[in-house]
């Protein structure tokens, strides 16, 4: 995994304790998991829970960003709307390793309402332990960029 590195989790009301989960076992590989809530379970509004995940990945503060909702797509995309996310929904490890080696995706994004507790660490540690391959994909996530500017 991405010992040392800052990860930054949020969630909505759906998926507060898949987050807590995923912020122990990423704490427990040596990684700083940087929970920013929410603690309680009254209905959140997930748009702005993305939003203020990406930007803690955008400005450089944490390295990663996970986050999650009941599908996982909402605070997806809300997270996507920020100048320099690339983040994807993932409910099985394929894709999970994919996004990263492929699209050099910084964020994750996990339906709690789709995936167990189980699967979901092994899409953690998917997305964690794979690196960006390069190469003609950087000329692919290059266009991604573009698109933003």
């Amino acid at each position: 995994m991405t010992a040392g590195h800052r990860i930054v989790l949020s969630s909505d009301h759906a998926a507060i304790q898949l987050r807590r989960a995923i912020a122990a076992h990423i704490a427990g590989h040596g990684s700083v998991a940087v929970d920013i809530g929410p603690a309680t379970p009254e209905s959140t509004h997930y748009p702005k829970h993305g939003e203020a995940a990406a930007r803690l990945v955008a400005s450089g503060d944490c390295r990663f960003g996970i986050i999650l909702c009941g599908t996982g797509q909402g605070i997806m995309m809300s997270a996507n709307k920020v100048k320099g996310i690339r983040c994807g929904v993932c409910a099985d490890t394929f894709s999970a390793r994919m996004i990263r080696q492929h699209n050099d995706a910084n964020m994750l994004s996990i339906g709690a309402r789709v995936v167990g507790e189980g699967l979901a660490l092994d899409i953690v540690d998917a997305f964690l332990t794979t690196q960006f391959e390069g190469g003609r994909h950087a000329t692919r996530v290059d266009m991604i960029e573009a698109l933003e500017r």
